[in-house]
């Protein structure tokens, strides 16, 4: 196994619009554990249900294998749509939820997981890849090409998510598996950074070596575009 060294930060901003943070975020560099959850559901569910879902990971204990870590956050991840499930039942409201993306990694292999529209994205060599695919009504319009990219930002209906934690009683996770590399750098964002930056500006700010920095100008960066929802980067750089 490749000895590498991880460095990382994380930010969350309210933006220009939103009065509550519904954004939150984990970054745990010395278990190889970082998130990003969306929540959604208004008049403070949705902020419950980020919360609930750092909370569930954060109180993980250390796994000694990759694997075993991986489907850690996974039944974890379950417990909380359950959870959550029963919260909205019991307050009686018609959602609450929450997107997440995670990445686990030990040496030189990673595992991203996620659910909703929180984005897993990676910097090599300066090539920007997305490695999580959207669970998203705008993302089968796309797959279908039935809109492109940049329709897709500014779609009325761009907030709609396929999938999330709270949403059905099943939760459906995606996973992707990784052979981090040194000099990689690593993205997790909630969707109030990629609707407001194209994936090229971004790859122009990931590429900085700082990742406090990075996750600063990221945030900043959809500041000056208004931001119109909450924004949060996590990212994670290899060595």
């Amino acid at each position: 196994m490749t000895a590498l060294h991880y460095q990382a930060a994380s930010y969350s901003h309210v933006g220009m619009v939103r009065k509550i943070n519904e954004d939150a975020c984990l970054e745990h560099t010395w278990e190889g554990l970082w998130a990003v959850a969306d929540g959604m559901g208004g008049h403070a569910a949705g902020d419950y249900v980020s919360s609930l879902v750092m909370d569930s990971l954060r109180n993980l204990p250390l796994f000694e294998t990759l694997d075993t870590f991986a489907q850690a956050v996974c039944s974890s991840l379950e417990q909380v749509n359950a959870k959550v499930r029963e919260e909205t039942a019991r307050r009686g409201v018609a959602m609450m939820g929450s997107t997440v993306v995670v990445l686990v990694a030990h040496g030189n292999r990673g595992i991203g997981l996620w659910a909703g529209d929180s984005r897993l994205y990676r910097l090599r060599e300066g090539r920007i890849e997305r490695l999580s695919h959207d669970h998203s009504y705008v993302q089968e319009l796309q797959d279908s090409g039935l809109l492109n990219e940049a329709e897709a930002r500014v779609h009325p209906r761009g907030n709609i998510v396929t999938r999330a934690i709270g949403v059905e009683d099943q939760l459906q996770l995606q996973q992707v598996h990784l052979e981090v590399q040194a000099g990689d750098s690593y993205l997790l964002c909630s969707d109030g950074l990629n609707k407001t930056a194209e994936d090229h500006e971004i790859a122009d700010v990931l590429g900085h070596a700082d990742p406090y920095q990075v996750v600063r100008s990221l945030v900043h960066l959809g500041l000056t575009r208004g931001a119109p929802d909450n924004i949060t980067a996590v990212v994670v750089k290899a060595n």
